[in-house]
């Protein structure tokens, strides 16, 4: 079958064309153009029009949303959340645990490598976010299941099941480094995350192959002092290390604006990418989260005694919305992180991340108030994405 979503304002790597086109075949993209109008031929036509049409996003970190936590290790939860959010503008998501048992883990991995059976699925793979965490930095983590890196443990998951792809933990701990060479030379990126690092400790994360630091800003230390002398923290050490990508819960709270206007100086587009950290009740109907410790609050999810933040309920049009109207980053910018970025940071930009010919038909619309208007998985149009209004679709 070919598609035509033609009369766009279309975001390529080369950079925007007015009036543009561009083709589907089947689940992939055959071609962008500069037409405007519809071509013969064409088995469905899209008027965009003028709208934005940019490449779907990519989450690196989401733990739930429409009611379902990726920790239930159900098939039905891990749909649930996938599609919660594919409705929202996240063409590919990485399944975040929180730190979690050893049964559950593997729980999680078998129903991960089942869903990435389909090629269809959003699903992209694992990302275990601990339990090897400093637990000074815990945040909302389960305190009882944190613990320090065991070869037994991840060795098994890693070389066990094919979905890992991300793992975030502390480098300080006894054994992080020696973990994060293992990890890295299996091909699973290692983050550095909920930590207490210094600068020694980020080089030595660095030199052995970290290259993300989860969830920037949050579950780390910056400047601070021991006594009466200053250190840098673990925030200010990544800085110094640029070639270190850096993923931002974008959502204007987990990071105020002004934060996120230094990430996106200091690190670029290149090494910054845009994730939800969404929880079970994003986009729900149910007011508690999966976590029965967590709260909604001010937009966001907190422990009950308010001493840290536990999660977002955002999606990715808000990450995005929010980087253009609140942050002042220019749409390009802003998309490319929340697309482009993420796939580098994956390894998946060969298929997912930009609009060009021979890559997944990922494709958002979005209007001149940053609204998400229509959204694409595979060349096929997501119900549920155009609650606001739809792209006029003309069959042919």
């Amino acid at each position: 079958m070919l598609t035509q979503i033609y009369n766009g304002h279309v975001l390529t790597p080369e950079g925007w064309i007015n009036g543009g086109s561009v083709i589907i075949e089947d689940c992939r993209i055959k071609e962008v153009s500069r037409s405007s109008r519809q071509m013969e031929g064409m088995d469905k036509a899209i008027d965009a029009h003028g709208m934005h049409v940019v490449p779907g996003g990519i989450d690196l970190h989401c733990h739930g949303g429409g009611g379902s936590d990726f920790q239930e290790c159900s098939r039905e939860a891990f749909e649930t959340v996938a599609l919660t959010h594919l409705r929202h503008g996240t063409t590919a998501i990485y399944a975040t645990l929180s730190s979690s048992p050893v049964d559950m883990m593997e729980r999680a991995c078998q129903t991960c490598d089942e869903m990435m059976k389909d090629p269809k699925s959003t699903i992209m793979g694992m990302h275990m976010e601990g339990p090897y965490f400093n637990p000074s930095k815990a945040g909302a983590q389960m305190p009882e299941v944190i613990r320090i890196p065991d070869p037994n443990e991840y060795r098994h998951i890693v070389e066990d099941f094919d979905c890992m792809r991300r793992w975030s933990l502390a480098p300080e701990l006894p054994g992080a480094i020696e973990m994060g060479e293992y990890v890295t030379g299996k091909g699973v990126v290692a983050a550095i995350g909920h930590t207490a690092a210094e600068y020694p400790q980020v080089k030595a994360a660095w030199n052995a192959g970290y290259t993300l630091a989860t969830h920037f800003y949050n579950g780390m230390p910056g400047f601070h002092n021991v006594r009466e002398f200053k250190h840098a923290g673990t925030v200010e050490s990544i800085y110094l290390f640029e070639d270190m990508a850096v993923e931002v819960i974008a959502d204007g709270i987990h990071v105020p604006s002004t934060l996120l206007n230094l990430v996106y100086h200091m690190k670029g587009v290149e090494h910054t990418a845009l994730c939800t950290d969404a929880l079970a009740v994003t986009d729900s109907d149910s007011e508690h989260a999966f976590d029965p410790r967590v709260i909604i609050e001010d937009g966001v999810c907190k422990l009950s005694d308010r001493s840290a933040l536990a999660g977002s309920i955002a999606t990715m049009d808000r990450l995005i919305k929010t980087m253009v109207r609140v942050v002042d980053v220019p749409l390009h910018d802003a998309v490319r992180m929340a697309s482009e970025t993420p796939a580098r940071i994956m390894g998946i930009y060969d298929r997912k991340g930009s609009l060009q010919r021979g890559k997944d038909a990922d494709i958002l619309l979005f209007d001149d108030d940053i609204n998400l208007r229509s959204v694409f998985s595979m060349g096929e149009f997501v119900k549920g994405s155009d609650r606001i209004a739809p792209a006029a679709i003309v069959t042919m």
